[in-house]
C-alpha cells in the first residue's frame, strides 16, 4: 500500500510539472483547472489493486473532464496505468473485453477525425496515437498476466509432481519393508518353529535317554545355525547394492532340502517331483522355494502327520500342493498370523494363483506358478 501511495504522489507531482511546462492544449479554462481532473485519476492509482474496477472508472472520468479541459499530457499518462491495472488485476474475462473496447476506440476516433476533416492521414494519426494511450496499456498488462498464470500453473504442476513422487516413494518404501518382513518371516520362521517343537518335547518328557537328547539337541543346534546363516545372508543382501546374489537366492531345486530339514525336526513327510525340474526365473524360484518352506512351517506347527509335498512342472507352469492332516487342535507355539497372507503376496507378485484350506481332514495348501508368458492351459485338479 505504501508502494502504491508513493507512486500516486509520484504521479501527481510529475503530472504538476508536465502542466507547468505547458503540455496541454490551452482553452480558455485557467490552467489551475487542469489539477483537478490530474488529481481524480492519481487518486484512482491508489485503488489500483484492491479495487481494479474502481479505479479504472474514477481515471475514466478525470480522462474525460481532462479532455474538456484540456486536453494535458500528464493526466493522459496516468490514465495508461489506470487501463494497465484493471487489464492486469481485475477479472480475465473484463480484460479481454477492455482490450476489444480500446481497440475499437481506437480505430473508431481514427476512422471519425478521417470522416470529420476528409483527411484520410488522420485514421493513422489519431488511431495510433489513441492505440498508444488506450490500447498498448491492455496488451502489455494481459502479457503480463498471461506470464503471471502460466507461472501459477507451473508451480501448482510442480507441486503435483512433488507430491506425486513422495507418494511413490512412500509407496515404494512400504512395499520394501513388506517384502523384507516377509523374507524375515518366511527365512526363519521354518527353523525357530522347529526349534521351538522340539525343545517342548525335550521338556516335556522325561523318560527320554541321553542319546535321545543330545539328538534333539543336535538338531535344535543346527536349526539355530541354519537360522543365523540365512540371517546372515539376508543381512548382507540388504547392505550390499543391485540384485540379489545368484549364489545365494534360494531355489525351488532346493526344496528337498526343506523337507529333509522338516523330517530331522521329527515330522514325516513325503516328497514327489513330477516333470522335468528346470531352472526358473528368479522371482518364481523364491516365491515356490519360500512357499513351500512356509506351508511345511503351518504343517509343523499346527498338523498331524505325515505331510505331503507336490512339485509339479508343466509346460507354462509350475505347481506346489502340500497336505497335512488336522485336528482342529491350537498351538501353543506363538504366531504372527502372517503365514498365509505371505503365500498370498508371493503368488500374486509372479502373476500366479493360491489357494489355502481345509479340504476333508487334510489342510492343502496349492499354488500355481507360471513360468512363461504364455498362459496355462493344462492345470492340475486340486
Amino acid at each position: 500500500m505504501k508502494r502504491v501511495a508513493l507512486w500516486a504522489g509520484l504521479a501527481f507531482l510529475m503530472g504538476l510539472i508536465l502542466i507547468a511546462a505547458g503540455a496541454s492544449l490551452r482553452r480558455d479554462a485557467p490552467m489551475g483547472q487542469l489539477v483537478v481532473p490530474l488529481a481524480i485519476v492519481c487518486a484512482a492509482v491508489l485503488l489500483r489493486t484492491r479495487a481494479p474496477l474502481w479505479s479504472l472508472g474514477l481515471g475514466t472520468l478525470g480522462v474525460v473532464l481532462d479532455a474538456f479541459i484540456g486536453p494535458s499530457l500528464g493526466t493522459v499518462l496516468v490514465y495508461t496505468d489506470n487501463l494497465y491495472a484493471a487489464a492486469l488485476y481485475g477479472p480475465a474475462r473484463f480484460s479481454r473485453w477492455l482490450l476489444g473496447i480500446t481497440t475499437v476506440l481506437a480505430v473508431g476516433a481514427g476512422a471519425a477525425g478521417w470522416f470529420i476533416a476528409g483527411d484520410w492521414r488522420l485514421l493513422a494519426l489519431v488511431g495510433f496515437q489513441l492505440a498508444l494511450v488506450l490500447v498498448t496499456p491492455v496488451t502489455t498488462a494481459l502479457v503480463l498476466r498471461q506470464h503471471r498464470d502460466q507461472v501459477v500453473i507451473e508451480r501448482a504442476k510442480a507441486e503435483q509432481v512433488a507430491r506425486l513422487a513422495e507418494l511413490d516413494r512412500q509407496a515404494a518404501i512400504s512395499a520394501e519393508r513388506t517384502r523384507m518382513a516377509r523374507e524375515l518371516h518366511d527365512m526363519i520362521a521354518n527353523h525357530f518353529s522347529a526349534i521351538a517343537i522340539q525343545s517342548t518335547a525335550a521338556l516335556s518328557r522325561k523318560d527320554l535317554d541321553q542319546a535321545t537328547v543330545r539328538k534333539v539337541m543336535e538338531s535344535v543346534r543346527e536349526n539355530s545355525v541354519k537360522g543365523m546363516a540365512e540371517m546372515r545372508s539376508m543381512i548382507g543382501l540388504l547392505r550390499q547394492e543391485g540384485d540379489e546374489g545368484e549364489a545365494m537366492r534360494p531355489r525351488l531345486l532346493d526344496a528337498e532340502i526343506l523337507v529333509d530339514r522338516s523330517r530331522q525336526s521329527g515330522m514325516a513327510v513325503e516328497f514327489q517331483v513330477e516333470g522335468e525340474a528346470r531352472e526358473l526365473s528368479p522371482a518364481v524360484d523364491l516365491a515356490g522355494y519360500r512357499i513351500v518352506q512356509e506351508a511345511l512351517t503351518n504343517a509343523l506347527k499346527h498338523g498331524e502327520q505325515p505331510a505331503a509335498v507336490s512339485i509339479r512342472y508343466q509346460p507354462h507352469q509350475v505347481s506346489l500342493i502340500v497336505d497335512n492332516p488336522v485336528n482342529g487342535r491350537k498351538t501353543s507355539l506363538p504366531g504372527a498370523g502372517v503365514g498365509l497372507i505371505g503365500m498370498r503376496e508371493r503368488t500374486k507378485l509372479v502373476g500366479g494363483t493360491f489357494e489355502a484350506g481345509p479340504r476333508g481332514s487334510d489342510w492343502r495348501v496349492t499354488a500355481a506358478l507360471p513360468t512363461s508368458d504364455k498362459p496355462a492351459s493344462d492345470k492340475d485338479p486340486p
